[in-house]
């Protein structure tokens, strides 16, 4: 069953709590985590790694450091599945107001947020990158937004509308076919058109001649802001997983919701 990793590493309470932690506060490290947790280190090391291995979380080295992410991708590959199609709106509707009635409190005001996803898609290499750059496959996977950028330095790179106003604008800060691709990052969609540009890096590496996994970070929010919170809330866990299901099967999500 190729959600059956997922589904056994949620049926851990520790591990929800590990994800609850994380979502509190994105990139945390293991001594961080140990400290909110009344076991040992090798113990937390252990559900880290079901989870990792799982695809709910991502890891990243910073320094010396290693920084745990959630990765919400399989998650919303499951809610496209099991939940969409059913009660999606509904469930949304629940979980923000759990948020609110909650009132949970994000990552500490000394450190800027980060979203960093992870997904494997079966799929070559060249092929999930002409997925993320060319307006074909964008406008089939991304909101129905099509692409505009000829991917060098400093030249545009602007998602846009079927009518063709422009939803995300920004800059090919780096262009490196077919492994990394950087680029800064503005949406129109209000509020986030009221925030400061970000980066978005885009890194792919072939684990077979069929199967890539591709990481996507978003940095340089200023702090919890209205591109950060939306795009937490749904925002690349759904894209990716799009993308994913249309290279895959040939056909994108229904969009339901």
């Amino acid at each position: 069953m190729e959600h059956e990793p997922v589904f056994r590493a949620l049926a851990d309470a520790t591990r929800r709590h590990l994800l609850d932690l994380l979502f509190a506060r994105d990139g945390r490290t293991l001594t961080e985590l140990e400290s909110e947790l009344p076991m040992t280190r090798f113990g937390v090391m252990k559900h880290l790694r079901v989870l990792e291995e799982a695809g709910l979380i991502s890891t990243r080295k910073v320094g010396r450091e290693k920084l745990h992410y959630l990765n919400p991708v399989p998650i919303q590959l499951i809610s496209d599945r099991w939940i969409s199609k059913y009660a999606a709106a509904r469930v949304s509707a629940l979980a923000d107001l759990k948020t609110v009635l909650e009132g949970v409190n994000a990552m500490s005001a000394d450190a800027r947020p980060q979203l960093v996803y992870q997904i494997v898609i079966n799929a070559p290499q060249t092929r999930v990158w002409e997925a993320i750059t060319t307006p074909e496959f964008t406008a089939r996977y991304y909101y129905d937004c099509t692409l505009e950028t000829d991917l060098t330095v400093g030249s545009p790179f602007v998602y846009h509308k079927q009518s063709g106003a422009p939803i995300v604008e920004g800059e090919v800060v780096l262009s490196d076919p077919p492994n990394r691709l950087v680029h800064t990052y503005h949406s129109f969609w209000p509020p986030m058109n009221k925030d400061a540009p970000t980066k978005v890096t885009w890194e792919l590496v072939s684990m077979s001649a069929n199967v890539t996994k591709v990481t996507v970070v978003h940095e340089d929010f200023e702090g919890e802001t209205a591109t950060y919170k939306g795009l937490q809330s749904g925002g690349w866990a759904w894209i990716l997983s799009n993308m994913k299901t249309l290279l895959e099967t040939g056909a994108p999500m229904p969009q339901e919701y």
